[in-house]
């Protein structure tokens, strides 16, 4: 077996089917990397924890560790608690190279798959309807850092202008406005018979079902319009392809996050406090806790801490490009 191997650095969720779809898309991506070897991890409820996951992987040999985002965009978890969590294990293992990759981030690969789910939402449709006819709400998750949300913006404007659709806005689902409902009653008011609802996620849990959900109350209330649930991303071959290039340019040493924007590093408007904080991690109290499936509580957790990005500050001090 080879010495270097790769570390999948999750999210995790009380939702057991959040982790279930990551788990899958991690033995499809331990396929497309073999014989290298592979763990994967979550920062928070889920088991393993990024830690053991490390540790798994020094146990097996490996004296070169490349450790990739399981995430979309740059925002704390990415920028504090993933490489807090990698640097520390780094600082305990002096003789093992520890190499970060950076987050999915915008890639027209990324793109592609987007649209693809969208596509799929469209042609299970009961009837076809011109794009010209529709309005599409890109959902992101919210997070207190703007650069990160207006990653969401960027996407939509690349998709509605891509696939030629009527109009496009943006939602949040906790954290940014607009939320998911406010957003669909302000697009009513723009008269489209139709509007596609797509959730810019890797995969399912709380906050996708309460997009979903949300979706579901402002239909009831208005059955003239058309609504259409897209799928979200989860293992679509190109986010697995995205994935293998992150592996492959953090391996060479060229994983260089994009921080022209990052409220770590420059001043950004309503920022100027948190520029050059130190780095640190913000999870030890839901790290490994389990899934709603080990307390035997399903839906007794009405958030899935969809604030992680909390309001106050998160140190930071950008090590991790």
């Amino acid at each position: 077996m080879s010495d270097g191997a790769v570390m999948l650095c999750g999210h995790g969720s009380r939702d057991p089917e959040a982790i279930q779809e990551f788990e899958r898309l991690g033995a499809e991506l331990r396929a497309r990397l073999a014989p290298q070897d592979m763990e994967l991890g979550y920062l928070e409820f889920a088991r393993p924890i990024i830690r053991d996951g490390l540790e798994a992987l020094k146990r097996r040999g490996a004296t070169r560790i490349t450790a990739v985002p399981g995430m979309l965009f740059a925002a704390a978890h990415v920028k504090n608690d993933l490489p807090w969590e990698v640097n520390s294990f780094a600082a305990a293992n002096p003789a093992i190279e520890l190499r970060f990759g950076r987050e999915l981030a915008i890639e027209p690969q990324l793109l592609q798959a987007a649209a693809g789910r969208i596509a799929e939402a469209e042609n299970a449709a009961p009837r076809t309807r011109p794009r010209e006819e529709t309005l599409l709400l890109v959902v992101g998750r919210g997070t207190n850092d703007p650069d990160a949300n207006g990653n969401i913006c960027k996407v939509a404007r690349f998709l509605w202008e891509g696939m030629g659709f009527g109009w496009a806005e943006t939602a949040y689902s906790g954290v940014a406005s607009p939320l998911i409902e406010p957003a669909l009653r302000r697009a009513l008011k723009l008269g489209f018979p139709r509007i596609i609802v797509f959730p810019y996620f890797l995969f399912t849990g709380v906050l996708v079902k309460r997009i979903y959900a949300a979706t579901d109350r402002v239909q009831f209330e208005h059955p003239e319009v058309e609504f259409l649930k897209a799928p979200y991303l989860n293992d679509h071959p190109h986010v697995l392809d995205c994935f293998v290039e992150r592996v492959r340019e953090a391996e060479v040493g060229m994983p260089a996050m994009n921080c022209q924007l990052c409220k770590y590093r420059t001043q950004i408007v309503g920022y100027e406090t948190e520029v050059a904080t130190p780095q640190a991690g913000h999870h030890h109290h839901v790290r490994g806790i389990g899934t709603d499936a080990d307390h035997h509580h399903h839906g007794h957790h009405p958030h899935d801490h969809h604030h992680h990005d909390h309001p106050h500050s998160h140190p930071h001090g950008h090590h991790d490009d």
